[in-house]
């Protein structure tokens, strides 16, 4: 075989090889970019989380933004006729709603208030009537912001259903007759509600960080190409050089 023909039959299996070899560095060396986004992200979240209470609240969309996760305390009453219910699951797993409620502060405004969780057979306001309480109360929690979540757009809320998938700010302030609506929401800390319900705390501050590991698959994938790409081209080289002889 003549060093031409032998340099083709190597043009694509070389090709293929350096293609997944380039892609899995490529894919190693992002996923390290995310883990140091993600590790900084999750500093800053705790950072705020353990921060002390604002003194008040934000007053607009980039004020809000600014403090999301910090703690806030506020006092005031819930009208519970007006409560919004969104789909959500535990960090174990169980299957319910976070309740939403608005909130009227002594200075008459209104802001959206997430109480906690509970499971699906207790979306019912009239099965957790115990934790409706009247009168003034003051509740603790964390600054959070509307918006859908992750990458992929969410499935479309239904609010004739009081039925809501992600937290639209407009849309929900709308349903309950807040104007201006509201540029956050309070989730509700853990203090638990008479009768148990709702759960508070449901609030994710930690966030999965699994990047080092899926780099490390890359990379291990881009050295395993290569290693291969080297035995073919050994074992290749030598079946020519016993063809030879």
């Amino acid at each position: 075989m003549s060093e031409t023909t032998r340099r083709a039959s190597l043009f694509w299996p070389s090709a293929i090889s350096l293609g997944a070899v380039l892609v899995g560095l490529a894919l190693g060396i992002w996923q390290v970019q995310r883990l140091g986004w993600k590790t900084d992200l999750i500093a800053e979240r705790q950072a705020r989380v353990m921060a002390p209470p604002l003194t008040a609240l934000p007053a607009d969309e980039a004020a809000a933004a600014a403090t999301e996760f910090r703690r806030v305390v506020v006092s005031g009453r819930f009208d519970f006729s007006r409560e919004v219910h969104l789909a959500a699951t535990t960090d174990r797993g169980n299957v319910g709603f976070q309740i939403i409620v608005p909130f009227r502060l002594a200075d008459g405004r209104e802001i959206l208030i997430n109480r906690g969780w509970v499971p699906t057979a207790k979306r019912d306001p009239a099965t957790r009537a115990a934790g409706q309480m009247a009168g003034e109360v003051t509740v603790g929690g964390l600054i959070r912001m509307g918006g859908r979540g992750g990458w992929f757009a969410a499935p479309a809320n239904d609010p004739q259903r009081n039925l809501w998938i992600w937290v639209d700010l407009p849309a929900i302030a709308a349903k309950v007759g807040i104007q201006p609506a509201p540029a956050f929401l309070v989730d509700a800390g853990p203090a638990p509600n008479p009768g148990g319900s709702p759960i508070g705390g449901q609030t994710r501050v930690n966030l999965p960080n699994d990047h080092l590991q899926y780099a490390l698959t890359w990379f291990s994938l881009a050295l395993v190409f290569a290693v291969m790409y080297g035995i073919y081209v050994r074992k290749h080289r030598r079946e020519q050089v016993d063809a030879t002889q």
